[in-house]
């Protein structure tokens, strides 16, 4: 039994049950009570602390009158929204679970995430309900309650459902009497990433995860609670949920400025009217803006900062950046596990440009070596002179449970004493500024979405006509990568036109996980053991697009 030199009974009690989020969140609603906590240009609707709590509040009681009950999931596959937020939330005050999900998934993808977390409630958006409606019919599992939220209020409910408004009517704004809902070791979220085939995988995350990762985004940015973020980016995602976005903004009493769809001009109209401090989003949506700011210029003297993530950010774009929206441009490198785990801030920019940056002030970073066998220890590095590639680990106690759920093979797999093995491959130098080369996996990152090309491939060879295929990410000015196919007929009548319509209508293929270019071929590049090489048809598929030689559809 451990032995202290103090009483630790009050701390450790008092600790266990307090440090949760939504006590947080909590305390803002009172000492903050009357500031703005989220604002809806759609709907031209301002919350305050208060009200957003009892918004809030409404939903938590609609979840017990349903039965909900502690680590039940609430799963919802919203758009950004006020809903979403509410969603979050809730679940928090009754000890249940929150489970936001990719609303671009396609039934098939969502019908296997309902089957895997089971939840007790599903909410989503009218702008999905085919998707969901099949999803549902899919899955193997039936929520017992399924939710749709309608913004513009033009739409009905399907039979069985019931519209969000209709949903919380009438219940109490009054926070549930429920003492102490959750321990700090109790999973409050659980968010999905896809895995190395292109099954979704469960993440949870926990009350000192969520705690410290909100307290990553304010000791980084830094973010204070006169600070109004918007982040450019699906809420869904670690870094739209964590990065500027509701968790870390309503944890510090700052203002969350919603946006539902990207649109650059509406970015920068919204910056402007509202004064935004902080801006969040990937590399090819600054470039977006940039491109902008140019032709349409707003009144950005308010922008502290822009936060990009997802992608590198090179050096040229970086100094156009800093010229045109902020001098404070920040880039944040990490995973759906763990957050962001390496950061470039303004000082380092943009002499650093191009790498991910050091790590985080909790984290640390490695490059260690790969051998064919087996994984590297911790400690087996490669050369810290930024030339010796390896694979890249990080360790982040402070924002990782270690593990996904119900995947014991693929957690024992990715994590290793302590430390996360993310797959991507890179260097480092003597400073322990990480560049990152590929990826270990050969994983895709499409308009900030993780593609892996081992699904699309399988969901290509399924066609009568294909006798074999590779995937590969080109360059792509709007999306970052974008999709290339190359295929091996089986029949030689069949089309480019005709495989972008099977995968249009495939029910396991996302429309962002579709290939946006063909080049049918007669041979593909195999190792010895028969796999294939997918770093040798990237290199061809580079000197193909130089050449035109690609079919677009």
């Amino acid at each position: 039994m451990e032995q202290y030199t103090y009483d630790v009974t009050m701390f450790k009690e008092t600790f266990e049950y307090e440090f949760t989020y939504i006590n947080g969140f909590l305390r803002n609603t009172h000492r903050f009570a009357n500031r703005a906590a989220l604002t809806c240009p759609l709907r031209n609707r301002t919350w305050t602390y208060d009200e957003l709590n009892r918004e809030v509040n409404r939903l938590a009681h609609a979840l017990l009158q349903d039965g909900v009950a502690k680590n039940d999931v609430v799963m919802y596959q919203l758009l950004n929204s006020a809903e979403f937020v509410f969603c979050y939330l809730a679940p928090q005050k009754i000890g249940a679970i929150n489970c936001p999900i990719n609303f671009r998934l396609s039934p098939g993808e969502t019908a296997f995430i309902m089957d895997d977390s089971k939840p007790a409630v599903m909410v989503y958006d009218a702008e999905i309900k085919d998707t969901v409606e099949q999803a549902l019919s899919m899955a193997k599992h039936r929520p017992e309650r399924v939710v749709m939220v309608d913004i513009t209020g033009q739409n009905k409910a399907p039979e069985g459902h019931i519209l969000f408004t209709e949903y919380v009517h009438n219940k109490s704004e009054q926070n549930p009497e429920i003492e102490r809902p959750q321990h700090i070791y109790d999973e409050t979220s659980r968010l999905y990433t896809s895995g190395t085939t292109g099954r979704p995988k469960g993440v949870p995350i926990n009350n000192i995860n969520d705690v410290l990762s909100a307290h990553d985004v304010a000791m980084h940015f830094p973010l204070n609670p006169m600070d109004k973020t918007m982040n450019m980016s699906p809420w869904f995602h670690r870094g739209g949920l964590y990065s500027g976005g509701p968790n870390p903004t309503l944890y510090i009493g700052g203002e969350v400025v919603i946006l539902r769809h990207f649109n650059p001009k509406v970015c920068l109209e919204y910056a402007e009217k509202y004064n935004i401090t902080f801006l969040i989003g990937a590399p090819p949506m600054l470039k977006l803006l940039h491109e902008m700011q140019q032709k349409h210029p707003v009144n950005l003297t308010k922008l502290k900062g822009i936060v990009t993530m997802g992608a590198p950010l090179e050096r040229e774009d970086c100094i156009k950046f800093q010229e045109t929206l902020t001098p404070n441009i920040f880039n944040g490198y990490g995973t759906t596990e763990a957050f962001w785990n390496t950061f470039l801030r303004p000082y380092d920019l943009p002499a650093m440009a191009g790498s991910a940056g050091q790590s985080c002030t909790d984290d640390e970073v490695a490059v260690v070596k790969v051998y064919p066998d087996r994984r590297a220890e911790p400690n087996d590095v490669v050369a810290r002179d930024n030339t010796e590639i390896g694979e890249i680990i990080v360790r982040a106690p402070a924002k990782t449970t270690y593990t996904y759920v119900n995947k014991q093979k693929e957690s024992q797999e990715v994590f290793y004493k302590g430390w996360i093995y993310i797959g991507d491959m890179g260097t480092w130098d003597e400073n322990e500024f990480v560049t990152i080369v590929g990826r270990k996996n050969d994983m895709i990152v499409s308009s900030g979405e993780n593609i892996h090309p081992v699904q699309v491939e399988e969901i290509l060879n399924q066609h009568p006509k294909v006798k074999e295929s590779v995937v590969v990410g080109v360059s792509d000015a709007l999306r970052g990568e974008a999709i290339v196919a190359y295929v091996i007929k089986a029949d030689s009548s069949l089309t480019a036109k005709e495989l972008s319509k099977y995968c249009s209508g495939h029910p396991m293929l996302a429309n962002y996980k579709r290939p946006r270019f063909y080049r049918f071929i007669d041979e593909l590049p195999y190792t010895a053991t028969g796999k294939k090489k997918h770093f040798e048809v990237k290199e061809m598929a580079i000197e193909d697009q130089k050449q035109g030689l690609f079919e677009r559809l």
